[in-house]
Parts: structure tokens; sequence; C-alpha cells
């Protein structure tokens, strides 16, 4: 049985496994309090040994691997200690600097090295060995990862777990903050596994307003998506108007707009059953058009069957 959620502050020691793709890893941390190494299991862009972390998470008790702290949060944390800062520097983390050179950085600039890097790379020039083009590999290097850190900390301060943050950085790259401020609801069409109700959520977070034209056109596409799921190909356009209007709480007109916008940007299809006006999903109804060909074709007796 999982143990209650509480925060973890540690130091990872080594990295077991990394997943690039989808950001799962396995860490080993250093934890005070803690005698022994500490398994951590979370998701991360990326994470290097040396690095500090602050999770949230539950204790879980693995029949395999025994005690694992899971965490649905991890925030990567800048060291405050010399040796933190030296570590941290020698992870191999930013391009140019390794253990020769952090710890010359640090001999040089002590706690500052980070206000140094980012504020006044100039001066990195005046270290033994760091030439101009190490000096922009190191700045063009950290500025990634400060990209990538304030991109994380802008999802998790919005309720987005850390698994989620991964796949949306994965999937917008540095446009991240961009894309998620100007429409939320983008992730529910973009990334498996976000949706109406989490983008929901967060847009109003965001301070997007309930009636605005983004959410109802999101909501539109959900209500629809729901009936689907429920075996159904299309909705008749009555009650899909009806069934949003319920769900959304967004009077009848806005729906309706809606819907003439989805259809005009290709995401819905009107057409008629039996006479009846109908909105497809236009994934859906592509895939019936062609289902349907395909049986026509068989009918007709044409090869190959």
């Amino acid at each position: 049985m999982n143990s209650p959620q509480e925060r973890l502050a540690a130091s990872v020691e080594r990295i077991v496994f990394h997943n690039e793709e989808n950001g799962f890893c396995v860490l080993r941390a250093k934890v005070k309090g803690h005698r022994d190494l500490v398994t951590v299991i979370s998701s991360a862009v990326n994470i290097h040994a040396g690095e500090y972390i602050e999770c949230l998470g539950c204790w879980v008790n693995n029949r395999k691997h025994g005690l694992q702290f899971k965490a649905e949060q991890l925030k990567v944390i800048m060291p405050t200690t010399l040796d933190g800062i030296e570590k941290y520097l020698a992870s191999g983390m930013i391009k140019g600097i390794g253990e020769h050179y952090a710890k010359k950085l640090v001999k040089r600039f002590g706690e500052s090295v980070f206000d140094i890097i980012e504020k006044t790379p100039k001066k990195l020039l005046k270290v033994e060995g760091i030439g101009k083009k190490r000096q922009e590999q190191i700045i063009e290097s950290w500025s990634g990862q400060k990209a990538v850190r304030d991109i994380m900390v802008f999802l998790q301060s919005y309720g987005v777990g850390t698994a989620r943050a991964v796949r949306i950085y994965k999937t917008y790259g540095d446009n991240a903050i961009e894309t998620v401020r100007d429409n939320p609801y983008r992730l529910v069409l973009d990334i498996q596994g976000i949706g109406f109700k989490t983008a929901d959520a967060l847009a109003v977070k965001l301070g997007i307003a309930r009636d605005s034209m983004t959410r109802t056109e999101a909501g539109v596409r959900y209500v629809l998506q729901e009936l689907c799921n429920s075996g159904h190909c299309a909705a008749k356009y009555d009650a899909l108007v009806k069934s949003s209007v319920e769900l959304l709480d967004i009077p009848e007109v806005k729906i309706k707009q809606a819907i003439e916008s989805e259809i005009a940007s290709e995401n819905l299809v009107s057409d008629a059953i039996a006479g009846e006006p109908c909105i497809f999903l236009a994934s859906l109804y592509q895939v019936e058009s062609a289902a349907a060909q395909h049986i026509m074709r068989l009918k007709q007796g044409f090869l190959p069957w």
C-alpha cells in the first residue's frame, strides 16, 4: 500500500535508467536522514548525476526492487554549496565544462559562478584554458538548460505533473510556454494522454474565460469524442448542440458558432445520415468513408479482395 504524499530533497548520485523519448527515469539519490542511497522513480527531460532535485510523491514497496520513492513531480534545483556547485558543473550537463574546468571555475568565481555564466559570460575568458570557442559552447549549453528548467517550472507551477510536462516539452520544445499560454486546449489534440478535463483545468488557472471561443471549440470536440467513444460514428447536429450546452454551460449560439468554426478548420465534418444533419470528427469520417469505399469495391467484385 502506498504511503501519503511527501516532499523529498536529494542529490542525484547515479542515473540507473533514463528514456529520452518519454522522460522516464530511475535515479539513485542521496537523501538526508537515509544512510543508503534512495531509488527515485520519476520523469525528467534531462537529468545528470550531481544535480539537486526536489520531489513530490510517495514511497512504494516494489516486490523486486524494494522501497522506492515514486515522484509525481520532480524539479531540478541549483546547488548552493561550493562542493555541490562543483559537482553540478562537473556532471557533464554543461558542454565545455568537465571536472577540470569545474574546479577552475569554482576556485575563480565561487558561489557566483552561475551568475557569471548567465549574466557576464565574458569573465569566463579570464579562466586559464577557456578560449572564445569553449566560452561560446558553455553559453549555448547553459541557455538550453535554462530554457528547459524555465518551461518545467512554468508547467509545474500550474499543476502539470512532471510526466505530462516532459511530454509537453518534447512536443513543443522551446515554444512550450507560449503554446500552452496561447491555447492549452491544443494539448488535447497534440499530446496523447491529455484529455479535455485536464486542459480545461489548466485553462482556468491561466485565466482563459469559460465562454471563450477557444474553450467552446475544444469543448465541442470533446463532447463529440465522448459520443463516439460510446459507439457512435457521429452525432446528430441538434443532439451535439444540446449536450455541449449542458456540459460546458455555454450559450447555444456560441456552441453553433464553434461547430461552424471547427468545420471550417476541417476538424469536424458535416454530413447527413438518412437525411438527418450529423457532425463527424474529421479523422473518424475519413476512416468510415474509406471503409465504405472498400465495401463497395468488394460488393462489385473487383480484385484484389
